[in-house]
């Protein structure tokens, strides 16, 4: 992968079809990966960082990429 896209939790919160607040709620009790990079005290991750972690995620059973 050449062009690694930076993730916001809008952006992850897209990919695995909820609201960012979730993902938000999920950083906060530690179910997200640490973020990749950190820009003005927001947080980003690499969109392979974060198809990595939604691979892993329990009670994903073989879930796709939509």
């Amino acid at each position: 992968m050449s062009d690694r896209q930076l993730w916001s939790y809008k952006e992850i919160a897209a990919h695995i079809r909820v609201q960012p607040d979730t993902v938000r709620s999920y950083r906060k009790h530690g179910l997200l990966p640490a973020p990749d990079h950190v820009e003005h005290g927001k947080p980003y991750w690499y969109d392979d960082t974060i198809r990595a972690w939604v691979a892993r995620r329990p009670g994903n059973r073989g879930r796709r990429d939509g």
